[in-house]
């Protein structure tokens, strides 16, 4: 079987915190800790897009006691902590050899912090947690929908903590980092504020831009605008090129969500809707042709990699 053999494009967000010193104040300024220099922070982000197909935004251990693990969101994704659960394991199995498992030795293992931050354009609480549990589903004796503490409602999906005990918990802390929110922690970490900075000067920039041409034109004049404003300017010098590469990639995709929502128009959608297999395949087949991945033709049109891999 043909194997999907691009590579990973880091967003913008990666590119920027992809530093020791840069990771190292985004976690004094998240958890109130103050470590200097010395402090080693070693990167371990993901990257297996050939073998399990995992690909996290970033992780990092910190003083070689703390693994943290940071996802950066456009859009609202209740199921983060599913995926959040996969990205520790894998990252515990890399850093565990097998045979030390059955050993009678104490294995120790860096203690696990999870965070999500979210600069979309629907509404998003200022923080909150996202929790594992929310996802199981609900055995005997226990009275689903029910909570103990409602969290918040995520995209129509209430993030609650039931009155039962989960045998299996991950907690994940969501901060919106739009604009206007969380001032505290943008103050305390440069690059975070003026990263919310700079996402709101290429929105201002590219309202009213409607063709490629147009939308490539306001995202330079953004870039300029910030590097003459001193927003990111060092980041934006240096990565220019790669920036522009990511920005365009992100229209790339705001298109498909338009040609889902044309293919909804035309009756498409209701046959996604009800499994149709054939207008699954139609759908991937004109997404292949706009040359997404076959991991985001798979996401859109709800089919099985393999099945978008043999198109």
């Amino acid at each position: 079987m043909k194997k999907n053999s691009s590579k990973y494009k880091d967003s913008i967000f990666c590119m920027l915190f992809n530093n020791p010193d840069k990771l190292r104040e985004l976690y004094n300024a998240l958890s109130g800790t103050s470590y200097s220099e010395e402090t080693p922070v070693t990167i371990n982000t993901l990257r297996e897009v050939l073998v399990k197909g995992l690909q996290n935004d970033i992780s990092f251990t910190i003083g070689d006691k703390t693994i943290v693990l940071i996802e950066h969101q456009s859009t609202i994704n209740p199921n983060m902590p599913i995926r959040f659960l996969f990205y520790i394991a894998t990252l515990y199995e890399k850093m565990i050899i097998r045979k030390e498992l059955y050993l009678e030795r104490w294995l120790k293992l860096p203690n696990p912090e999870f965070y999500l931050f979210y600069n979309g354009k629907s509404a998003f609480p200022e923080e909150t947690i996202m929790r594992l549990s929310t996802s199981f589903e609900m055995g005997e004796g226990i009275e689903e929908g029910i909570p103990d503490v409602v969290e918040t409602n995520i995209n129509s999906c209430t993030n609650l903590r039931y009155t039962a005990s989960p045998n299996l918990e991950l907690e994940v802390k969501a901060y919106n980092i739009n604009l206007g929110h969380n001032k505290t922690l943008m103050t305390k970490s440069r690059d975070l504020g003026e990263f919310a900075q700079f996402v709101e000067v290429v929105r201002e920039k590219q309202a009213g831009a409607n063709t490629p041409e147009e939308k490539e034109e306001a995202f330079l004049l953004a870039i300029e605008y910030c590097i003459e404003h001193n927003i990111l300017k060092e980041f934006l010098e240096t990565h220019r090129e790669d920036v522009m590469k990511s920005l365009l990639s992100i229209t790339r995709e705001e298109y498909v969500d338009i040609r889902l929502e044309e293919a909804h128009e035309k009756g498409l959608e209701k046959g996604l809707a009800k499994g149709s297999t054939q207008a699954r395949l139609e759908t991937a087949r004109e997404l292949k042709a706009m040359g997404l991945t076959f991991e985001q033709i798979a996401r859109a049109t709800k089919l099985p990699i393999e099945e978008v891999e043999r198109l």
